[in-house]
């Protein structure tokens, strides 16, 4: 189709510019220490922890997210790219990454370009691609400081750079944005401009969710480390965030040799579809140094043991802090896959080993370098918790930096879970109705109802969506149910104060209110409040009706969102849904503004089946009484949870699951479904 067909024939714009090169500076250092350099390089915002923009975003909302920023047992924002299932039944899902190098495209706007395409490539790599690099669709948005003098000649170079890489890796970029006005003006004729920026997304179908690859070390005998070289091109620190240390940006930078990252590309890719890599990272912001740290910073074990020696790179500066794209690789036969890789025509370097122990030791020829692993992570979280303060109230900031290392995932299970479909009664494929009748009370705004649905249709109920129109209506009045379940969200915008207007709507509307008093009367019903759903249960008083002095949600004591995959203890408890989950340690998603339990009384008075398993944030992500995560009835029937069970009941929701249970179909939390539906089945 001729574009004037879609456009018309508008009138074309002519741009003048002239070639207007930046001089600056040869990338300098001094015979500082190493590790002073390190040190500085690992508390620069570029290179630091991100967990302070992480903690405070829902990362786990549609139930659907396989893969999000936080990884480890330690939970640090370190994942190499974010996956999000298609479905809750098959592995499919859809990968995505990002990739920008701004510092270097000063220096040369094309290797900026490519840089900023391989970044993003070497974050998405590790995904079982559908297709491979072929699979993978870009989309290119420009951050540029257009119309001062020799900027737009530096952009048409990085356009014109971006297209050709694109070509010869032979991917589409079908998408993009332009922000061509990156200019800061000031009264005094002053002017700021930001350096121009290409922000490469990448996208692409994961044919297995449950493959992809994580920067976790695992400590485990026989494993080796591999270096694999994906620029083709010599070392440069020159646009790096080490070179930004010293003050000197360097004339030349990193760049990519295009058709040798393509093949190297194809041949990882082949290797993560064959499960050969038990972990893995990219090497980009602050070089191949941090890159090894972060591999041992999402535990509170591992250790590395690093020889560079085999490198053709006698300068152990440029070794370790240029950020040449490349990538570190954990696997079994480390020889064996070094001579796979070199009949491949890949570089690749054998470097080293993991360790027990919390040091990193770099070998190279006769100088040595003994790293405090412990120390420098501190370092590494120190800029997170200095903007986090300024987020965050009261002293908490400084309780998340004292706590994040303390309040490692650990869980029990009980020995009598099998993990399996079979084990729970459950036929997966399942198409024809039980009769065990259960209803999602929905309101406009909430976004916990589908994988709450599936979790409950799994279990074998016969879910039906009922929103609060229906009931407000009369279309709707809930004789027929057995179970309901109002979930999570922002119903009504939260503009009332979370639930506080879903609330209303059964206080101020006859019918609606009629069937919920009519339901909460019957023996024969359950229900179940989780997050925004929880808030509108306490908020009508249907957990302890009986109390003079109800309970309440309050905001977080962080007074801002708190998003987190933490640990709860299940008690004993006499909660018809959760019973049998007694003694256990488990995993789940947290991700909630008012979460905080306020309980009058002193905790004899409540039933208290579920605590998260640290008092002090953030374990206690809200600050509860008493750390409570879930209140339950006096009766068992009914439950009130802030975390959300539904987001974790398949083991691939779990930011962390127990490496010795990989092979289970389901986690606990599906008990808790599958212990509603037998006690309705066992009263009807």
């Amino acid at each position: 189709m001729k574009l004037e067909y879609l456009f018309g024939k508008p009138p074309k714009t002519i741009i003048r510019d002239h070639t207007d090169d930046n001089n600056f500076n040869k990338n300098a250092y001094h015979s500082l220490p190493l590790e002073d350099y390190l040190e500085a390089l690992l508390q620069m915002e570029a290179v630091a922890c991100k967990d302070w923009l992480t903690n405070k975003v829902d990362r786990s909302v549609t139930g659907r997210v396989a893969k999000q920023q936080t990884a480890g047992s330690v939970q640090l924002p370190l994942n190499n790219l974010g996956v999000i299932a298609l479905d809750y039944r098959g592995q499919k899902g859809i990968a995505t990454s990002i990739g920008h190098a701004p510092v270097a495209a000063l220096i040369d706007p094309e290797s900026g370009s490519r840089l900023a395409i391989a970044e993003a490539l070497t974050n998405i790599i590790w995904a079982p691609l559908r297709e491979g690099i072929k699979g993978i669709s870009l989309s290119a948005n420009w951050m540029w400081p257009s119309k001062n003098p020799g900027e737009d000649a530096r952009l048409y170079r990085a356009v014109k750079a971006v297209s050709e890489m694109a070509i010869d890796l032979g991917i589409n970029i079908p998408t993009g944005k332009d922000s061509l006005s990156m200019t800061q003006k000031y009264p005094d004729g002053q002017s700021v401009l930001s350096p121009g920026t290409v922000i490469i997304t990448a996208v692409s179908e994961v044919t297995e969710i449950t493959k992809i690859v994580e920067p976790v070390l695992i400590t485990k005998a026989g494993t080796g480390l591999l270096y694999i070289n994906m620029s083709g091109k010599p070392f440069s620190t020159g646009g790096s965030s080490f070179s930004m240390l010293t003050g000197t940006l360097g004339n030349e930078c990193p760049d990519v040799d295009v058709s040798y990252f393509k093949k190297a590309f194809i041949t990882i890719q082949e290797m993560i579809n064959r499960n050969e890599i038990i972990s893995g990272h990219d090497i980009s912001s602050g070089g191949l140094i941090t890159s090894l740290l972060e591999m041992t910073f999402c535990s509170n074990t591992t250790g590395m043991n690093i020889d560079l020696s085999g490198f053709p790179e006698n300068d152990l500066i440029k070794i370790l802090f240029s950020e040449n794209p490349g990538l570190i690789l954990q696997v079994d036969e480390a020889e064996k896959t070094s001579d796979y890789l070199n009949g491949q025509g890949v570089i690749n370097y054998m470097i080293g080993n993991p360790a027990a122990g919390r040091r990193l030791k770099i070998y190279h020829h006769e100088q040595v370098t003994d790293l405090d692993i412990n120390k420098l992570r501190d370092l590494w979280f120190n800029t997170s918790w200095l903007l986090d303060k300024k987020q965050t109230a009261g002293n908490l900031a400084d309780l998340r930096f004292k706590n994040y290392k303390k309040q490692e995932l650990r869980f029990e299970f009980n020995p009598c879970f099998k993990g399996s479909f079979e084990s729970l009664g459950i036929d997966p494929g399942r198409k024809n109705k039980t009769g065990i009748r259960a209803a999602i009370i929905r309101e406009k705004g909430v976004n916990g109802d589908r994988e709450m649905a599936y979790a409950m249709h799994l279990a074998g109920f016969d879910v039906k969506d009922v929103h609060m129109t229906d009931l407000a209506s009369g279309r709707e009045n809930l004789t027929d149910i057995n179970f309901i379940v109002f979930v999570g969200g922002f119903s009504n915008s939260d503009v009332l104060g979370s639930a506080k207007g879903w609330a209303g709507a059964f206080l101020y509307n006859e019918k609606a209110k009629i069937a919920l008093e009519n339901f909460f009367k019957r023996e024969d019903t359950l229900s179940l409040g989780v997050c925004n759903g929880c808030q509108v249960v306490v908020e009508l008083g249907l957990i302890y009706p009986e109390h003079e002095l109800p309970p309440k949600m309050l905001f977080n004591e962080s007074h801002k969102f708190e998003s987190g995959f933490i640990n709860v203890d299940v008690l004993s408890n006499h909660s018809i849904m959760l019973h049998s989950l007694a003694g256990s340690r488990l995993g789940i998603w947290v991700a909630h503004g008012e979460g905080k339990f306020s309980l009058p009384y002193a905790q004899t008075k409540y039933h208290i089946p579920i605590k998260y398993a640290y008092n002090e944030y953030p374990g206690n992500p809200n600050g509860s009484d008493f750390s409570t995560a879930a209140i339950c009835s006096s009766d068992g029937r009914h439950l009130a949870m802030m975390p959300h069970l539904e987001r974790a009941f398949l083991p691939w929701q779990w930011a962390h699951y127990p490496d010795e249970r990989k092979s289970d179909q389901l986690t606990p939390w599906m008990e808790a479904f599958v212990n509603a539906r037998d006690w309705i089945k066992k009263i009807k």
